[in-house]
């Protein structure tokens, strides 16, 4: 299909969102990917994930770019060549690309119950404002989550914990924003944090103020 949605986020960032509904042949078909971009998706055992992989090449191609525009760093980190920032995601059917001016991170998730019997893996001060019987705890921890993801993406450097470094402050579905925290190595970094729903998933996004 074409592009699901592009939300603006300020005048230097901007996230787009690809629902994967293509079979594999028709998203490789149009696309000119580097060497090893296609040696890693021929190499992927799951369809799923090659799909996903595609996808991202062609949201890449909304925002103007190409996969030969596309690097990795040592950490896995992607780059781009013209200096910009970009963070990248897939979760089962949704693939989803952010570019800014600034340091940036972005994580689709599937809202699925079991992600409550994981947090206490990845929550620790947001249980002081999370409800546990609360309708809404798997989507808020769904949030939590992806929020840290991004930061994980954004900061990429090994050693980090989600429960002892990074934070989500309280937040609520009607603002669609809140302030998260790095607390790593005796340095304190804060960062602006967005989430969006759809069909049962979340997107959340970060970047440095």
């Amino acid at each position: 299909m074409p592009l699901y949605k592009s939300i603006s986020v300020n005048a230097q960032t901007i996230v787009k969102i690809w629902k994967i509904e293509e079979s594999y042949d028709d998203l490789i078909a149009p696309l000119d990917l580097k060497r090893n971009s296609l040696e890693r998706v021929l190499g992927m055992k799951s369809e799923l994930h090659q799909r996903g992989f595609l996808s991202v090449r062609h949201l890449l191609r909304e925002f103007g770019y190409t996969d030969q525009d596309l690097f990795y760093d040592n950490n896995g980190k992607p780059h781009l060549k013209d200096g910009k920032h970009i963070s990248i995601t897939h979760s089962f059917i949704f693939s989803g690309v952010i570019v800014s001016e600034k340091e940036v991170g972005i994580d689709i998730e599937k809202q699925r119950e079991k992600i409550a019997i994981i947090a206490k893996k990845f929550v620790d001060y947001e249980f002081n404002y999370l409800d546990t019987e609360a309708d809404d705890y798997v989507r808020k921890l769904t949030v939590v989550w992806g929020i840290k993801e991004s930061l994980y993406k954004l900061f990429a450097t090994s050693g980090m914990l989600f429960r002892e470094h990074f934070l989500v402050i309280p937040f609520t579905f009607e603002d669609s924003e809140t302030v998260c925290w790095i607390d790593y190595n005796n340095r304190k970094y804060r960062y602006n944090s967005y989430y969006t729903e759809f069909e049962g998933f979340t997107c959340a996004y970060v970047l440095e103020e």
